[in-house]
């Protein structure tokens, strides 16, 4: 996973980078792709930031291929709390991966029909695309196997489709032909799963959902974990000293900060690897890791660094046509392959918009 640490001793440390898993995916798609698969599913989802590898990886070998077919994913929530193995609740989670071109979302495993509904209500009820669900035959029982019979199982899953919450169903552990069977009985007329409408607003996320509307007319953003601005940060991160690096953090988003930014941009540092370390070590703490990042950089590998570690939606800060046009749109483009918004600074080659008429 590219969210967690292997290590409790060293929780900056990943068992893999983002590029290795994305390359794997890769490698694995293009020849779905030219095998002639009619879609790509990412399923089972635990960690938000793999999900994303996989969407980049599926963009990128539609692009080499030439061929495109639907993406579809399905998450799976680890507790009766709703949220993925790493963290993430499923309205940030739909934040996270509202930039790839999605065909449907849905949950699978964890739970049987009836327990993971709940769930499925509240992902019908926000996500912009069609809904799928594949439920486990019930729980497992003590030997780990599945005793929910395929009559029982499809009783529990008719509400699903009586109360318009899916587009596609199946079956996950325990479940076999004959539980999927059932379901062409229970289909037939039954009206399918509308879409929620496409957010109006600006939808950011770390482990939570940050809706920015126009009436919260203020977003705090703390910006005491940068390096410009903060002797006392600059030392500690200099020194290796991170957990009183993470304390500031903390403190931030105890005080308010709905955001919080961070920049590594100091000659005595090594940018590109501090910011990697430093927003892993973030990843590890639920309290900090709660609210969107803003990656504050004026060095390009030192942003695209930061934004294969997050597995929420971020902010770039920034980008601006100081290096031409052609230069901003491939950097816009990158970043929301990254899944990430970004700050547009009024800057170009001639230097600041100091005017209205600039």
């Amino acid at each position: 996973t590219c969210s967690m640490s292997p290590d409790v001793n060293n929780p900056a440390m990943r068992a893999l980078t983002y590029d290795e898993l994305a390359d794997a995916y890769r490698e694995q798609m293009e020849a779905l792709l030219e095998g002639g698969v009619d879609a790509l599913l990412i399923e089972t989802i635990f960690d938000t930031l793999n999900a994303k590898a996989a969407i980049f990886a599926a963009e990128k070998a539609m692009e080499a291929t030439g061929i495109q077919v639907p993406v579809m994913l399905s998450v799976t929530v680890s507790d009766t709390g709703g949220r993925t193995l790493s963290g993430q609740t499923l309205e940030a989670f739909l934040a996270s991966v509202q930039h790839a071109n999605i065909f449907s979302v849905g949950l699978n495993c964890s739970f049987g029909a009836r327990q993971l509904k709940p769930f499925l209500e509240q992902l019908a009820a926000r996500a912009p695309y069609y809904i799928s669900a594949y439920p486990n035959a019930g729980l497992p029982n003590s030997l780990g196997q599945y005793d929910q019979t395929p009559a029982d199982m499809a009783h529990e899953v008719k509400e699903y489709i009586q109360e318009g919450l899916i587009n596609i169903i199946g079956g996950c552990c325990g479940t076999t032909d004959a539980y999927i069977a059932e379901y062409p009985a229970l289909i037939a007329g039954a009206a399918p799963h509308v879409p929620a409408p496409k957010p109006e607003s600006l939808w950011l996320s770390g482990l939570e959902l940050l809706e920015v509307t126009p009436e919260k007319n203020f977003i705090n953003v703390g910006e005491r974990c940068n390096v410009a601005g903060s002797r006392k940060f600059l030392r500690l991160v200099n020194e290796k000293k991170y957990d009183e690096a993470l304390s500031i953090a903390r403190q931030q988003v105890e005080d308010g900060a709905q955001i919080i930014d961070v920049n590594m941009d100091d000659g005595l540092l090594d940018a590109q690897a501090e910011m990697t370390t430093f927003l892993n070590l973030i990843a590890s703490e639920p309290e900090i890791a709660r609210v969107p990042v803003m990656i504050d950089s004026s060095k390009w590998d030192v942003i695209v660094a930061g934004l294969k570690c997050l597995q929420g939606k971020s902010i770039v800060n920034s980008i601006s046509l100081k290096e031409g046009e052609e230069k901003f749109l491939e950097h816009a483009r990158t970043i929301r392959q990254y899944g990430a918004a970004t700050v547009v600074m009024a800057f170009d080659e001639k230097g600041q918009a100091d005017t209205y008429e600039r």
